[in-house]
């Protein structure tokens, strides 16, 4: 967007703090329900891309400001990994500073090579801990952003597509910690679809930076945006909408089933870091490899694969031979007939 057509787009200062649409009170409703998700009084912290669904986010939340006493600061990343990404970042200040919104801009020291094999997690990663500790800066207990139905779908096909467990399948969920110092990240637009954002930008004529990185198709998500969810949609409309509510159905059932696993956990330890094998291989196959995504998860600080934990199932059946597994991190899993252990990484030093 060229700075003509932003000065076109330009309202009055108060205008997106007095409107006020069904789509403001959807969301009011949803927050109503789930209180936790944006708390009455809190500092908020939105991140700000510029895009349709972060644009579409500030302007709800400004129209609910008031209602919910909500104190906001609006944060803006440069990955610099696009040439026109600093002008962009300008036009978006220079929006924010008429309508009396303070922004607050982070640039990458290095620049993002968009090309690279892990272009997106090195994004996504800065992107997260400058949020993190701008949150912090600015007394802020949540960050928010704008993640909607359609994100959860696409996440939720990805991780089908590399054939994830529940967990995966859960994931992009409404809330969650960001770091460990308490701070919250949520997305409180998981009930709009992008054509929901997209019309909540053309009806307050909000004006949209575009990346012309969403467009290439190097990169798995726009794929699958520009791709396949298309054909779902034309074969089953709506079928963002539903694949985004059975991701919220796994993300429940996956969280009920913690407390039973916890509970068959404390039963099969054999110490803190050793399990029964005798009773491990004495569940179902299912739930073997939900205790033991279980436990591993909880003392490696990470998850492992769903084709790695089928693979250390079927070995750990009873009548197979004692062996051992190579984990991530140089940890390993040891077994023999009677019991699990996970043995640490040796030190560098030896």
């Amino acid at each position: 967007m060229n700075q003509a057509d932003q000065d076109d787009l330009i309202l009055p200062p108060q205008a997106l703090e007095q409107a006020w649409g069904r789509e403001h009170l959807r969301l009011h409703r949803h927050l109503r329900r789930q209180p936790g998700l944006l708390p009455a009084g809190a500092g908020l912290l939105l991140a700000v891309s510029g895009g349709q669904d972060s644009m579409a986010l500030l302007a709800l939340l400004l129209g609910l400001r008031r209602l919910h006493g909500w104190r906001l600061h609006l944060w803006h990343g440069d990955h610099r990994w696009r040439p026109e990404a600093a002008q962009q970042a300008d036009q978006l200040a220079n929006w924010c500073r008429e309508r009396g919104l303070r922004l607050t801009i982070d640039t990458r020291e290095q620049p993002i090579v968009a090309a690279a094999a892990n272009a997106e997690a090195q994004a996504r990663d800065w992107r997260y801990e400058r949020l993190e500790a701008q949150a912090r800066a600015q007394d802020c207990s949540h960050v928010v952003c704008g993640h909607t139905a359609s994100d959860r779908a696409e996440t939720l096909l990805l991780h089908l597509a590399r054939g994830s467990h529940r967990r995966g399948l859960a994931s992009l969920r409404p809330q969650r910690s960001l770091g460990s110092g308490g701070v919250q990240l949520s997305r409180p637009l998981l009930i709009f679809s992008r054509s929901d954002t997209a019309r909540i930008c053309q009806t307050l004529q909000l004006p949209i930076w575009l990346d012309p990185s969403n467009d290439d198709l190097r990169y798995s998500r726009n794929r699958v945006r520009q791709l396949v969810l298309p054909e779902l949609e034309a074969l089953h409309p709506g079928a963002a909408r539903r694949l985004s509510a059975t991701a919220e159905r796994l993300a429940r059932e996956h969280d009920a089933q913690q407390d039973w696993l916890t509970i068959a956990l404390h039963w099969l330890a054999a110490d803190p870091a050793g399990l029964d094998r005798s009773r491990l291989t004495g569940l179902q196959r299912v739930n073997q490899t939900a205790v033991l995504d279980l436990w591993l998860s909880n003392q490696l600080g990470s998850s492992v694969s769903a084709s790695q934990l089928d693979a250390l199932v079927e070995r750990l059946q009873r009548g197979r031979d004692p062996g051992r597994c190579d984990l991530a991190a140089g940890w390993q899993l040891h077994w023999d007939r009677s019991r699990l252990v996970l043995m640490p990484p040796e030190p560098a030093d030896r």
